[in-house]
């Protein structure tokens, strides 16, 4: 892969991780959605993007796991306000939004250094 390749791999998984936080949002605000993705980190297109990344080309990079694992709480949150959008708690599922922005500004930080880390072992 080329510096560029790695640019645009990560700028894909970064536009991923924005829908998911737009579809929960979404979601919380009353629109439906398939909620698989949402509440599945390994049925959601940042999940499939990991997974194949942790057996290929970013492999060798442990920052992986601790996406991996970050990724994986932000869907726990998901899951948690998705609950209580749908027992009739939409304040507070909305309200708890702002953990989850906090998580995904975090996961983008992520991505940045990883995607430093790869470029910076061409």
């Amino acid at each position: 892969m080329t510096k560029t390749d790695i640019k645009q791999d990560f700028e894909a998984a970064l536009l991923k991780h924005f829908g998911f936080k737009t579809r929960l949002r979404s979601f919380l605000y009353g629109n439906e959605s398939a909620e698989g993705p949402l509440r599945d980190p390994d049925q959601c297109a940042v999940g499939l993007w990991l997974t194949e990344r942790r057996r290929g080309a970013y492999a060798h990079l442990p920052l992986m796991a601790t996406l991996d694992h970050e990724h994986r709480r932000i869907h726990a949150e998901a899951n948690k306000l998705m609950d209580l959008r749908l027992a009739g708690r939409t304040d507070e599922a909305q309200a708890g939004f702002a953990a989850v922005q906090a998580l995904a500004d975090h996961i983008t930080r992520l991505f940045d250094t990883l995607q430093e880390q790869a470029q910076s072992q061409l």
